[in-house]
């Protein structure tokens, strides 16, 4: 099975560290948050990989190269001009469009949920696209009170808010999915919502798995906290 890896955009807000690589060549805890997907995909045995690239396309390509080194096949699909989320997609179509069905992850997350669990609830809805969805963490610590007295009761660090579910940025597709693309825009509004309207788009829920996006600096330095700590496996 083949997974396509988003890899094109500018990672703003990463600056300086963007400005001389790539935001998948980001180190993270010893290696580049690509290099981490590799090893995550590879794990499920998805080892035909895509990679979606744009700016400074040549040192992703320099560093991963033919994917030999990692035990994979790499092919690459190159953005002209920013394309969005959905455009990155569509332009990939050439070499996706044959498959029975696909994986598509955004090109600065690290996680190690199962997805395989996609393929599974694709094929039992009968959907052409199956999200991964993660809780929501708060940004803040929260406080719980007694509503009578106001007697604080305990502070939660940061808890995450399981009633309320994010995309992961992790997708499992079906080649009609590219009916629904634009050339350029963002899939998560254009695209997804016309699949969810008709009732072809699935969500399939993680609740205990370790997932991380890194779109800060923050987001660096927390997740090489994470990954370094015993529970990432």
């Amino acid at each position: 099975m083949k997974a396509l890896i988003l890899a094109g955009g500018f990672g703003k807000r990463l600056r300086p560290y963007t400005q001389e690589r790539p935001k998948p060549l980001i180190m993270v805890a010893d290696y580049p948050i690509i290099v981490w997907q590799i090893k995550w995909l590879k794990k499920y045995n998805i080892d035909e990989i895509i990679l979606a690239v744009g700016y400074l396309k040549e040192k992703i390509i320099n560093e991963i190269g033919s994917g030999r080194k990692f035990g994979i096949n790499v092919t690459y699909v190159v953005e002209e001009e920013p394309l969005g989320t959905g455009g990155a997609i569509k332009n990939a179509e050439s070499v996706l469009r044959k498959e029975e069905i696909f994986f598509v992850l955004n090109g600065d997350i690290i996680t190690n949920l199962d997805p395989t669990k996609l393929v599974d609830k694709i094929e039992e809805q009968n959907a052409i696209g199956a999200l991964a969805l993660v809780p929501l963490k708060s940004p803040y610590g929260i406080i719980n009170f007694e509503r009578e007295t106001g007697k604080i009761l305990e502070f939660v660090e940061k808890p995450y808010i399981k009633d309320y579910w994010i995309n992961a940025g992790v997708y499992c597709l079906k080649p009609s999915v590219f009916d629904y693309l634009p050339d350029k825009g963002n899939v998560e509004k254009i695209g997804f919502p016309d699949l969810a309207k008709k009732g072809k788009l699935v969500g399939v829920p993680f609740g205990d798995v370790f997932w991380k996006a890194i779109d800060t600096h923050k987001d660096v330095e927390e997740a090489e906290r994470l990954l370094k700590s015993e529970n990432f496996s």
